[in-house]
């Protein structure tokens, strides 16, 4: 790959399709704009970028800047810096390119909503995946896991990482990673209404309920019964974050997410 990086050159101005830099937090501007380059195809793995020099031309700031953006773009993993060849993109990972994403949903609840009904979209699906595709070994840590849910639950807590855990058990034995990353984001951002349903009385018991329903559905191969399992499940926490008012499965706007 570097052999044909180093044919190809350096990214032309059109790709490089730069704006002069008003943010006092310069480097930072440097990182946004390229990541959005990257995820608009702009650029592309494999792909050199300017050197230094002309990067700090075109983006009219200091060489620093342009050195300190660099550095934050190779630890994020979207660029690989080799001494005497230049900066690379490198294949960008689905985790990546959600990033973005996440911080713009993170800062407002009334994101909260629309999350949910991408999980309704992601994880029924990923449940059907898993009822075919689920190994032994992949049916025996799931049981693992809702038998340590059911000691903290016994004990009174929320069972809040076994929670997480059972979910990304599915998603594992779904065997679809590109599919599996995007699930983990979206349910990353709801982490804070997760807890506040299984803060809930009586919700721990319930999830562990609905997670031995969906378990029992996976290791009977009955896809469409997982499918609807994990529809329930979902449907159950919305309707304690959202309230029972909210309209779910439907395409009408959504109103606030109530403030925990």
């Amino acid at each position: 790959m570097a052999d044909e990086a180093r044919r190809r050159g350096p990214a032309g101005d059109e790709a490089m399709s730069i704006a002069p830099i008003k943010s006092t937090r310069i480097y930072q501007e440097i990182v946004r704009q390229v990541k959005a380059m990257i995820a608009e195809g702009r650029l592309k793995s494999g792909d050199q970028l300017p050197p230094e020099r002309d990067l700090a031309e075109k983006f009219v700031v200091s060489r620093t800047s342009v050195r300190e953006a660099l550095r934050a773009l190779e630890s994020l993993g979207l660029v690989e810096i080799r001494p005497g060849e230049g900066t690379f993109v490198r294949e960008v990972s689905v985790e990546s390119l959600i990033e973005p994403l996440a911080l713009v949903m993170a800062s407002q609840r009334e994101a909260i909503g629309e999350l949910f009904e991408a999980r309704q979209m992601i994880e029924p699906a990923l449940a059907g995946l898993a009822a075919r595709r689920a190994t032994p070994e992949e049916l025996h840590e799931m049981e693992r896991i809702l038998e340590e849910q059911a000691k903290e639950v016994a004990a009174g807590r929320t069972g809040l990482e076994q929670d997480a855990e059972f979910h990304s058990a599915i998603g594992a034995a779904a065997h679809n990673r590109a599919i599996t990353r995007i699930a983990h984001a979206v349910m990353d951002l709801l982490r804070q209404s997760r807890e506040e349903s299984l803060n809930t009385p009586g919700r721990p018991t319930r999830s562990h309920e609905d997670h031995r329903r969906l378990l029992a559905a996976i290791r009977a191969r009955d896809e469409a019964g997982a499918r609807q399992a994990m529809i329930d499940h979902l449907q159950a926490v919305e309707g304690l974050v959202l309230g029972d008012d909210e309209p779910r499965y439907s395409s009408a706007p959504r109103g606030r997410a109530k403030t925990p």
